[in-house]
């Protein structure tokens, strides 16, 4: 279950106007506004707490505020540093979560979801972040929930500090007003104008009877506040330092150019990975059109790595897929999961081609990005001696980069390709298994075999007669009782696997199911084929 955390500063934009002038006349403790032009009329864009106290408002005019309040200090509003200042809030936000989305103008959104244990709690790390804030003189209104929605109207309606309980957030909005869902002003006004003027009430009113009144974004900004659709964040992603950028004199459309341009950006950023003795296990190029969208591919490696052909080569499969437009004028390739990757030399004549591909991490590579990261694994044993649960699927090459300490972060692309070496015992010699079992195991006909433990003479597979010439076993398996409740536990959960060969000279591992109690036949099953 997601965890938001939402803040939100009334005053945000007089907070970064003062720090901004330090050396201004306007008295740290006097009534302060910034104006801003909206339609032709001065209107106030943000109000000083000591200038709201005086009954000023956002929104209001600027003669009429002047007019009530004849000591209150004015200057013009500056959207565009406030911004900035809100991204670089954003960016310093990291380090309580990795996931941060701006809410402008004024707010912002921290995905906390897995992260509260860190400061020992969710009030732990919401009191942390407001220490730090106010340590900053941005003071800032926080609030807790399930969702945006419902963090948001906390923050911004309810008191200052709510931790919503899991899935609790419905009792704690119920008393807000209706702007509390992030509607229009004239949609909330409306609203209340009805006489509606708790969000409870709109909870109890029939959805259809709402919807065609209020219209469709009122049931969706309520359905999100409450759970029931998601609501999509665009977190900011904190940029990475390893970038290559080249601009075009005229703009490229032709593939051969689109392939050209990828190997020269990707040998401008391996020379710089090269000359730090670093590599990256994942990387990005976009396309930038003169239209001004960005085409983005990705691709990964399984090893960390540098070799600008190399990893041009990975793209070039996807190049088709790109959409030239009116032509691209600049492309970028960026580098992520960038770690320390010591040089060594292959082979003597390693330097005479830069392209040599020596080794199964080129070949897992092109796989896995031609097919998919999970269309490439290998089996490895898992701790347990039930069959269908002593193997897992993992990565086809392994990194100990938690062994050393280090390997940068981890996400869903860098974790199909890589992932600590397992540390589970190895399979048992002694007993083999086959290379790959059935996805259930077939039941056997005709099977003759004398009772309690010996193998059988004969089986029918497939409606086909097989006749043994050479078995192994018993070999008793039970199932792993102290997982389930002691009354689950039956007899008729023991197997016993026999290894056996026909006159063919074909193998099969098969299994009689339950203990011999005399009253009815065993049932057999073929679980595996030997090659």
């Amino acid at each position: 279950m997601s965890r938001i955390l939402c803040a939100w500063s009334p005053t945000w934009a007089i907070a970064n106007w003062r720090r901004r002038n330090p050396q201004s006349d306007a008295p740290p403790d006097g009534p302060l506004a910034l104006i801003e032009t909206v339609r032709q009329v001065r209107r106030l864009s943000a109000v000083s707490p000591e200038a709201a106290k005086l009954g000023l408002y956002v929104g209001q005019k600027a003669t009429d505020a002047m007019a009530l309040v004849p000591e209150l200090t004015t200057a013009e509003a500056e959207p565009d540093a406030d911004a900035l200042a809100l991204t670089a809030l954003v960016d310093w936000c990291v380090r309580f979560s990795p996931a941060v989305a701006a809410d402008r103008p004024d707010g912002l959104f921290l995905d906390i979801s897995g992260v509260a244990h860190l400061w020992g709690g969710e009030a732990e790390l919401m009191a942390d972040f407001r220490d730090r804030l106010a340590g900053a003189g941005l003071p800032f209104r926080l609030a807790i929930a399930d969702t945006p929605g419902a963090a948001w109207a906390l923050a911004h309606f309810g008191r200052d500090g709510t931790i919503a309980r899991p899935n609790g957030q419905a009792e704690l909005i119920q008393s807000l007003p209706p702007a509390a869902l992030r509607l229009d002003p004239e949609a909330a006004a409306q609203i209340e104008r009805l006489g509606l003027r708790r969000l409870g009430q709109l909870m109890e009113i029939p959805r259809a009877p709402l919807g065609r009144r209020f219209g469709a974004r009122t049931l969706e900004r309520l359905d999100q506040a409450l759970g029931r659709s998601p609501e999509a964040l665009a977190f900011r992603r904190p940029p990475t330092p390893w970038v290559a950028r080249l601009a075009f004199f005229e703009p490229i459309s032709a593939p051969e150019d689109m392939e050209r341009v990828t190997q020269d950006v990707a040998a401008k950023l391996c020379a710089r990975l090269e000359a730090e003795s670093h590599g990256g296990r994942r990387f990005e190029i976009a396309f930038h059109r003169v239209d001004g969208k960005a085409l983005t591919l990705a691709v990964g490696l399984s090893l960390a790595g540098r070799d600008a052909r190399r990893i041009a080569r990975l793209f070039q499969p996807k190049l088709e897929t790109v959409d030239p437009g009116f032509g691209i004028e600049s492309v970028t390739l960026a580098a992520y999961a960038v770690e320390p990757v010591g040089g060594r030399q292959t082979r003597i004549d390693a330097g005479l081609d830069a392209a040599v591909e020596d080794g199964l991490a080129p070949l897992v590579d092109r796989l896995a990005n031609r097919l998919g990261p999970c269309a490439v694994w290998r089996a490895v044993p898992a701790e347990s001696h039930v069959p269908e649960l002593a193997v897992e699927r993992e990565p086809a090459i392994l990194h100990r980069a938690a062994e050393r300490g280090g390997g940068g972060p981890r996400n869903a692309v860098e974790g199909a390709w890589g992932a600590p070496e397992t540390k589970a015992r190895p399979w048992d010699r002694e007993a083999p298994r086959p290379v790959r079992l059935f996805r259930r195991p077939e039941p056997l006909e005709q099977v003759v075999a004398l009772l309690p433990d010996d193998p059988p003479v004969q089986f029918r597979w497939r409606g086909r007669l097989h006749r043994v010439q050479r078995a192994e076993g018993p070999e008793r398996i039970g199932e792993e009782w102290w997982k389930a409740d002691i009354g689950d536990v039956s007899v008729d959960h023991v197997r016993d696997y026999y290894r056996v060969e026909d006159a063919e000279g074909g193998r099969f591992w098969l299994f009689r199911a339950g203990l011999y109690s005399g009253e009815a036949g065993p049932k057999w099953w073929l679980h595996g084929l030997f090659a």
